[in-house]
């Protein structure tokens, strides 16, 4: 099994340009540690922690339609339904996979992977 690395996407709504042109088709690629730690030192950041998803999302979406570069000007004029899905994709792309257990159904005594949630446990 190949290693992916880039991930495309379709927005649900698009990105307007300056000129009108509506952009939806993209490609993220997976965050390197230095995407996750170099936003922390930025003033904007530090001055609205919220901040924070703006920059990591311009620096890792690769492509986004014809537009020459995603930046956080970009980003902030992404309409919020987009917003959240980029937010949704990069933690689902990035987050690691979910450990599993060999189990049986206790329905059907069927051999099955079971999923563990170390995140949800206890709540």
């Amino acid at each position: 099994m190949a290693f992916q690395e880039e991930y495309h996407f379709t927005l649900p709504r698009g990105y307007k340009d300056m000129d009108g042109n509506l952009h939806r088709e993209g490609v993220m690629r997976l965050a390197n540690a230095g995407d996750e730690i170099l936003p922390l030192k930025d003033q904007r950041v530090q001055q609205n922690p919220a901040y924070l998803s703006i920059i990591l999302l311009s620096r890792v979406i690769t492509k986004l339609g014809d537009l020459p570069a995603v930046d956080t000007k970009v980003i902030e004029r992404l309409y919020t339904m987009d917003l959240a899905y980029l937010q949704e994709l990069y933690e689902e792309i990035n987050s690691s996979d979910m450990p599993h257990f060999r189990g049986t159904c206790p329905h059907c005594n069927k051999e099955i992977d079971i999923p563990v949630n170390f995140m949800e446990a206890g709540r």
